[in-house]
């Protein structure tokens, strides 16, 4: 049925919650027989020091006439307690259950003492006084106060305070008693001059439902009116890529997917390499099919690379996004944490083969674990730092030497989490990453070149090599209203670009990232 939309099923279903929880609210208050309630509540709860050569008394006021308890011991306990009908309606002196023992209530204390116990009436209250000087009157019996059948009024209560022989936790006290139609609770413990609450237990809950579902009433209305943000686009969009800046394209496109209502953006990377591959071979098979039905066709791809893609694919457009740093990383057992620019091409030469020959008390091999060749972390490594390509894989293991003519341990490892989990694993082992995927790692740590660290704040200024452009391609010009000039746009500015940032990379398209992006 057509007003079977999920908008009408919310708003209907709010409605009918209010409806029901108002009539079962009102059921509960007026016919359920569960109406009457005697409330008690622990107020106070505090340990007496007598001090010596004192023959003080701990003293209340009732009516006038001072009344005296034991005179305190060390270890005693003063408890207050607050007997209430918390209800609407009134409880009588014969409401109380039916008993061998003429008192009402029994309130106990665990194992210890009585050793005293008054009650405090409100001024006016007469009838209460009265009741608690009636036989039985209140009294103490070893661990239990022994309280009358007091008739009170909504709203009425009186207090008891009661001396213990030891401390006791407020858990420990226990009331014991019934209550014919209705129940005797433990309330919330209050402080002594706490006033009643304006609204009724029944009324809050009315008010608190009924208001929630006036609230979400009021947000399927906003939200059927509301326009889609400006910008956005509907649809589904693949990006795919450089694993380097996986986590900033994952979280934006989990940003977007929210602002953006229809759209899903799938991040699926593989390397940039790779994803110009991929984008390429999407881009062929969307102008094939386009061309069959006589019409231009696109495919919702998008591919990240680490530095400008290579050769031999002229249909891909280049957009900037933001620059990205990456880092040397060496095992903890290595304590170097700066090289020099030519100290680590001889590494990666095979001319430095030994830990030793750079730091004379440390004899340990050097181990090369690299990225395989369609990594862009590996592609700016060699063409920023290196300047050349890294030499041939020459280990499966990292560790034992399969290529006998090899000058130095060589492996190639799928990912970025790979790289660092062998390093960390290796002593010895040298390796590189994106600069935000080695925080938090242990056994393994950063290394500066020629004194300079990756620091996003300086970049522009600190020279700093191993860094690079992060580009964004497409096949061709995306239409305007696509998905893919959508979400392009929003990597390149706005909220795109506070999540670029919160995940290390500088936006191009800022103030800062401008002259660092514009000298390539």
């Amino acid at each position: 049925m057509e007003w079977m939309t999920a908008e009408n099923v919310i708003a209907v279903g709010t409605a009918l919650v209010g409806v029901l929880v108002t009539l079962a609210v009102v059921w509960i208050d007026r016919f359920s027989p569960q109406r009457k309630r005697l409330g008690f509540r622990v107020q106070l709860n505090t340990p007496l020091h007598r001090e010596e050569n004192q023959d003080s008394e701990v003293m209340t006021v009732r009516e006038g006439q001072v009344v005296g308890m034991a005179p305190p011991a060390n270890g005693s306990t003063l408890v207050l307690l607050r007997i209430e009908n918390d209800r609407e309606l009134d409880i009588g002196s014969e409401d109380y259950g039916a008993s061998t023992d003429p008192h009402g209530l029994k309130i106990t204390f665990g194992t210890r003492t009585v050793q005293g116990v008054v009650a405090t009436v409100p001024a006016g209250w007469v009838s209460i006084r009265d009741d608690l000087e009636r036989d039985p009157k209140l009294g103490r019996h070893e661990s239990a106060v022994l309280v009358p059948k007091v008739a009170l009024e909504r709203g009425q209560y009186f207090k008891l305070l009661v001396q213990l022989s030891g401390g006791i936790a407020d858990r420990d006290v226990k009331i014991g008693g019934s209550l014919q139609g209705g129940s005797i609770r433990r309330n919330r413990s209050t402080t002594p001059d706490e006033k009643p609450a304006r609204f009724s237990p029944t009324a809050r809950t009315v008010t608190v439902v009924l208001t929630a579902c006036v609230v979400a009433l009021a947000a399927v209305i906003v939200r059927d009116q509301d326009p889609p943000p400006i910008g956005c686009a509907r649809g589904s969009l693949t990006v795919t890529g450089s694993t380097a800046f996986a986590p900033a394209l994952r979280g934006a496109a989990k940003q977007y997917e929210e602002d953006c209502e229809g759209s899903t953006v799938t991040v699926d990377v593989h390397g940039s390499t790779a994803g110009i591959r991929e984008l390429a071979e999407a881009g062929a098979k969307a102008g094939a099919k386009a061309g069959a039905n006589g019409a231009k066709g696109a495919p919702a791809v998008i591919a990240l690379s680490d530095g400008h893609k290579p050769g031999g694919f002229p249909e891909l457009r280049e957009n900037m996004v933001a620059v990205s740093l990456f880092t040397l990383v060496l095992h903890d057992g290595i304590p170097v944490d700066d090289l020099t620019l030519d100290q680590v091409r001889r590494i990666y030469r095979g001319e430095i083969t030994n830990w030793k020959q750079i730091v004379p008390s440390v004899d340990q091999p050097v181990l090369l674990v690299s990225r395989d060749a369609n990594s862009g972390t590996r592609q700016v490594f060699q063409r920023r730092v290196l300047g050349r390509n890294e030499p041939a894989n020459s280990s499966q293991d990292c560790l034992t030497l399969d290529d006998p003519t090899s000058k130095v341990i060589r492996c190639e490892l799928d990912s970025t989490e790979q790289v660092l989990t062998t390093v960390a694993k290796l002593p010895g082992a040298v390796g590189y990453s994106e600069l935000r995927a080695t925080d938090g790692r242990t056994g393994l740590h950063r290394v500066a070149v020629d004194g300079r660290r990756p620091v996003v704040e300086e970049l522009g200024g600190s020279g700093y090599p191993y860094r690079e452009i992060e580009y964004a391609y497409t096949w061709g010009l995306p239409p305007a209203d696509s998905l893919t000039s959508s979400f392009l746009t929003y990597l390149r500015s706005g909220r795109g670009q506070d999540v670029i940032s919160a995940h290390g990379h500088l936006p191009c398209a800022t103030p800062k990232g401008l002259p660092v992006c514009g000298k390539g």
